[in-house]
């Protein structure tokens, strides 16, 4: 019996859990994982689309069957402002891993500066709380580098909504030196993202969202990277289209 496994290893779902004819289920990823389920494999997954393809969606919903808040932070994070989340996470059954630990944390761009308040309200140390009040202290950027620095340091599973979009370059880069040290040290990582700095992590899994669903693809495949690349080249080859 294999011990050494992440610590989700499949995701399915519940039959009958969710209406076929309402969102989320209208969108083809999602239904698809319903449908069919997803494995979860080692190391990084990065999950890769446009807005709307349900890339986020399925982060947050396999985020909360985890545990984790919806809003962002670890299983003890309980802040909430306005629910918004969908009810995607009621129906998915996880599949957690032999011998994985139990740790997890939901870093998401947009709910971060709530979760931020939330800490200087309930440091997570109590005899020394300024190190949690700190992060509105710090810029867009500097805060996130600074939560990876201090809660992306241990074996667990970590889910990201689209993290990128509060990094530089050079930032982009060090998240993806941070994700290379908790995988070596047995971490899990499943990630939403329009990067593709951050999608050209080496021996990471790629799944392209989309019309069609999910698909596994390789990085130089993208739509994604494939546009960037021509537009870098030809900016105009794009402008012309959306300004008069």
């Amino acid at each position: 019996m294999d011990f050494d496994q992440p610590p989700v290893v499949r995701v399915t779902a519940e039959r009958g859990g969710l209406d076929p004819r309402a969102w989320p289920m209208t969108v083809p990823a999602v239904a698809q994982v319903v449908r069919k389920g997803l494995d979860l494999p080692k190391g990084v997954t990065f999950l890769v689309g446009e807005n709307g393809s349900g890339k986020s969606t399925l982060v947050e919903g396999i985020a909360v069957a985890y545990g984790l808040s919806p809003e962002g932070g670890s299983g003890q994070s309980r802040h909430s402002t306005r629910p918004t989340e969908s009810p995607l996470h009621t129906a998915l059954v996880l599949k957690r891993g032999l011998g994985s630990g139990r740790w997890g944390f939901f870093l998401r761009a947009e709910t971060m500066h709530g979760w931020y308040t939330y800490l200087e309200k309930n440091p997570r140390s109590p005899t020394a709380p300024e190190q949690d009040s700190r992060f509105h202290e710090l810029s867009h950027g500097e805060s996130f580098l600074e939560v990876l620095r201090t809660r992306f340091d241990s074996p667990g599973f970590y889910c990201l909504d689209e993290p990128e979009a509060a990094l530089s370059f050079s930032s982009t880069l060090s998240l993806i030196a941070v994700l290379h040290d908790l995988v070596q040290a047995g971490g899990q990582v499943l990630c939403a993202t329009h990067s593709p700095v951050l999608a050209s992590m080496p021996g990471a899994t790629i799944l392209e969202v989309g019309d069609w669903g999910l698909r596994p693809a390789r990085w130089e495949d993208l739509d994604l990277v494939q546009h960037w690349r021509r537009y870098l080249d030809d900016p105009q080859r794009y402008l012309r289209h959306v300004l008069d």
